[in-house]
């Protein structure tokens, strides 16, 4: 299992680096415990948090409200919540499994 992801009773929580400003949507490698992810949104408004959310939903093919961002609001290191996904499936679908 690798150390960005995290099986809790109801889902998982996965760790991760966001870099906002990026030149296109997409997720990256991991780093240290961390998983690298890129948006294009600014980080202003909450634009990038919301596109990460909706970048996670689209890979894992799940609903937006099954993806939860619990920590981080204001910073690039963030914690997310999958509600209801399995470890396995979550790295399969991000291309880690």
């Amino acid at each position: 299992m690798p150390t960005f992801l995290r099986v809790v009773a109801d889902g998982v929580l996965l760790s991760v680096k966001l870099q906002p400003r990026a030149s296109a949507n997409g997720i990256g490698d991991a780093l240290g415990s961390e998983l690298r992810i890129k948006v294009t949104a600014p980080p202003v408004d909450a634009a990038a948090n919301e596109a990460l959310v909706k970048l996670l939903a689209q890979q894992l093919h799940c609903p937006r409200n099954r993806v939860d961002l619990v920590r981080g609001h204001t910073s690039r290191h963030k914690t997310i919540k999958l509600h209801g996904l399995a470890a396995e499936e979550v790295l399969k679908s991000l291309g880690k499994g």
